[in-house]
């Protein structure tokens, strides 16, 4: 028996070398919640009905069986736009912004669906009729925006590296006709640990990732509520960051944020006036604050190595970690 037991497991040990490993299982690709990240719902697959909060409850949210597939309905039709050059430039910054800034930490699965939002917003009457005017809607507003990255100065973080490149390759592939259909319509979304009153007056169609998503209720959320037609003209932000951006210019109250302007490459070049706001530098990065926030000076020490001063009659003392 022993000797039969070993050779299964020689065996059993050799099928599974020949499976490649996961990207959570690679050194250096692991970190807290890996798994999860990674093994997200596949990029096409439908959505599937997942555990409420409710740890006693057999279900699945919005009283489906556990695993049930989600219907969401029929998909979007495809974003088409014939403008180019300044125009879409302008949308392809806008939309992988939304991406990055809303879901870097998502999964493939949850950043197309949340371009998919955006681009399912244009195409309704209640919505802006450009990608920068969905995305930076409200944001003059201290409260308000529809997007919480444009008013909470998350755009102080500067999006980069290899999660803004993707970020951008998914806004293209959405812009270019991509369709992310699991979501269907949907047309609003927020995180798990939160519940806004809005979300009881729509129908939630399923979650991804981090994210609920949900449609308009009634005819206002069918397929046929999204005629209007992509206007063309996109406007200019302004604290439309990128990766490239050394600084941003703060917006006036007196004026919204985004306005319809695009330059004739033939026009003269306009003349500042006299009140517009001069460019404010985005914050330095340093070693006390790290990129991260700001920090209170009470607090800015917390965690670093220090020494308490020679004592005469006991000689130096041990270094010890500052605490708030």
């Amino acid at each position: 028996m022993a000797g039969g037991a070993a050779i299964e497991s020689e065996s059993v040990s050799r099928e599974l070398a020949a499976i490649p490993a996961m990207p959570f299982e690679r050194p250096g690709m692991s970190f807290p919640g890996s798994a999860f990240f990674y093994l997200a719902d596949p990029p096409n697959a439908a959505l599937v009905a997942l555990p409420t909060a409710d740890p006693m409850d057999a279900g699945a949210e919005e009283g489906r069986e556990l695993g049930q597939m989600i219907d969401a309905g029929p998909a979007a039709s495809p974003f088409f736009a014939s403008s180019t050059g300044t125009s879409m430039l302008r949308a392809q910054q806008c939309l992988a912004q939304a991406v990055w800034y809303e879901a870097a930490s998502e999964s493939e699965a949850g950043q197309r669906a949340v371009a998919q939002v955006v681009l399912n917003r244009v195409a309704h009457p209640s919505w802006p009729g450009s990608v920068c005017g969905v995305v930076y809607q409200g944001s003059q507003r201290s409260t308000g925006c529809q997007f919480s990255f444009t008013c909470d100065g998350s755009l102080s973080r500067r999006a980069s590296g290899a999660s803004w490149r993707r970020a951008q390759d998914i806004a293209s592939d959405a812009l270019a006709g991509s369709v992310y259909s699991p979501i269907g319509h949907a047309t609003h979304y927020h995180t798990l640990w939160v519940n806004p009153v809005w979300a009881s007056s729509l129908d939630h169609i399923g979650t991804i990732g981090a994210h609920r998503f949900y449609r308009n209720r009634g005819a206002n959320g069918e397929k046929g509520a999204f005629n209007s037609g992509y206007r063309g003209a996109e406007p200019s932000v302004a604290a439309n960051l990128s990766a490239d951006d050394t600084s941003v210019t703060a917006p006036s109250r007196a004026a919204p944020l985004i306005e319809y302007s695009i330059p004739s490459s033939s026009a003269a070049p306009a003349t500042p006036a006299a009140n517009t706001p001069a460019p404010v530098p985005l914050p330095q990065t340093t070693s006390t604050y790290g990129g991260a926030g700001q920090v209170k000076d009470e607090y800015s020490r917390a965690g670093q190595w220090k020494k308490r001063p020679k004592d005469a009659a006991n000689g130096p003392v041990d270094t010890v970690i500052e605490t708030p």
